[in-house]
């Protein structure tokens, strides 16, 4: 089985972007959304989309729940506002906070709020330093992430993200963090390596930079249960073991960035969940609320939690927060938004329709631009390539993406291209009928592009 250079993989990540595409920026836009109803939204003249990326990987219950409206006008009414310093809470972000630590994993019982994900990562960075400071271990400081991996666009956030693009002429990483090999199976396994080997030898990986750098000197792995932004990637076969393996090993944080994997995407309520994590960070928001309102959470193991506390009062605070930390009306959506999610078992039925949703995006296998088709639950990437049989990738990669993006905006049909790979990824509440009608604007659109691809002399 042939693979792709790295090295012409790393010039296409290089590339990445996690939210758009340079070429669809060009093209397409502005496009005013003028409104939503379920899964599908509308332009100022009216036009209906059906919305397959959940707006950013994230409007869970689609854009229309009432409920969600009604819970925030509530809460406006009662206390629009009120923040989380000198001992205060307020009674939607005490019960979130409760709700949260009922819900995650193991002994995940502890949380912190932020307004996003990327500020929630920053967080996780500072929370992290701290401890090891507490602990009497200066030198523990470094971060382990992945390539083509995306943790957000704030200065801390955005070194952890392994995408090129977002580090060039920002002066970034700004923090000391390494990036592993993307546990991509399609683009970095060798020739006959199944996904068994691949796993070892990314596990390998992980143990000789350890030992290089001195175990003393990492602090935190962070990673996402699948890579999304950066392709929608989700890991070989056993990968999530290993990894965690060898962190517990040399007494490493395992870090697991829930941002879009929570709350039901894969079929289970966290991605950690499906694959058998154990983390001792988790970091929570867009299907949180349904991005109905900013929020996001830090949730932190209890012997975690001890030694912040702990130093804390050592030094008379945690001197760490946000204006608009434990936000009252963002943490009572979150709660209805919740409640919504179990009422309604949008879990169980995410399991019931992944399997349809993944029948649907796998028919696509044996067209002749399509060189990889991977997903798992309600989300998933297709692949374009110049030449199937060698998996080579386009000379400029994104052009046919761009076209793609841009084309199913004729067919009714929003989805993302990170460059030439269509992510899917579309609201919880969505049902058969919905997938059927996604994949048939996306078979129009890729039917499109293939007759202006060869138009193009692409092929």
């Amino acid at each position: 089985m042939s693979t792709h250079s790295s090295t012409v993989q790393n010039d296409l990540a290089a590339l990445i972007h996690p939210n758009t595409n340079l070429a669809q920026h060009r093209e397409v836009g502005p496009l005013v959304i003028a409104r939503g109803d379920g899964v599908r939204v509308f332009d100022e003249q009216g036009n209906a989309y059906i919305e397959a990326m959940s707006g950013l990987w994230s409007a869970a219950l689609g854009f229309s729940e009432q409920r969600l409206v009604d819970a925030a006008v509530e809460q406006f009414k009662q206390l629009p506002y009120y923040h989380s310093f000198s001992h205060k809470t307020n009674a939607p972000a005490a019960a979130l906070a409760a709700k949260l630590a009922a819900l995650a994993p193991g002994d995940l019982n502890h949380v912190f709020f932020t307004n996003s994900g990327s500020e929630a990562n920053d967080s996780v960075v500072k929370m992290v330093w701290y401890v090891n400071n507490a602990l009497g271990r200066p030198a523990k400081k470094k971060f382990i992430s992945r390539q083509q991996a995306y943790h957000g666009a704030t200065v801390a956030a955005a070194s952890l993200t392994g995408i090129p693009s977002m580090h060039r002429d920002f002066d970034l990483p700004a923090i000391p963090v390494h990036h592993l090999t993307c546990p991509n199976f399609y683009r970095f396994a060798r020739p006959g390596e199944s996904q068994e080997a691949f796993t070892v030898r990314l596990a390998n990986e992980l143990e000789r930079y350890i030992l290089a750098e001195g175990p003393e000197t990492i602090a935190a792995f962070i990673g996402e249960p699948v890579i999304a932004a950066g392709g929608v990637i989700p890991p070989p076969t056993g990968y999530w073991a290993a990894i965690q393996a060898v962190c517990k090993r040399y007494d490493i944080l395992v870090v697991i960035d829930e941002i879009i994997t929570g709350f039901g995407r894969l079929g289970t309520m966290f991605g950690s969940q499906l694959y058998g994590i154990q983390p001792d960070i988790m970091v929570l928001s867009k299907q949180l609320t349904s991005s109905y309102q900013p929020l996001a959470a830090v949730v932190v193991s209890d012997a975690m939690n001890d030694v912040l506390v702990s130093q804390s009062q050592r030094l008379g605070a945690f001197a760490h927060g946000l204006t608009c930390t434990g936000h009252p009306v963002a943490t009572a959506v979150a709660l209805e938004n919740i409640r919504i999610i179990e009422e309604r078992d949008l879990v169980g039925h995410v399991q019931h329709l992944a399997p349809v949703f993944q029948r649907h995006l796998r028919a696509f296998e044996d067209h002749p631009l399509v060189g990889n088709v991977r997903g798992v639950g309600l989300m998933g990437g297709i692949e374009l390539v110049a030449d199937k049989a060698t998996r080579q990738p386009f000379a400029q990669p994104g052009t046919l993406g761009g076209y793609v993006f841009k084309q199913a905006h004729k067919h009714g049909l929003i989805i993302r291209a990170i460059y030439d790979t269509i992510a899917f990824c579309p609201p919880l509440i969505t049902t058969q009928d919905d997938i059927e009608a996604i994949f048939s604007a996306f078979e129009r659109t890729l039917a499109d592009a293939t007759d202006w691809a060869r138009s193009q002399h692409l092929l």
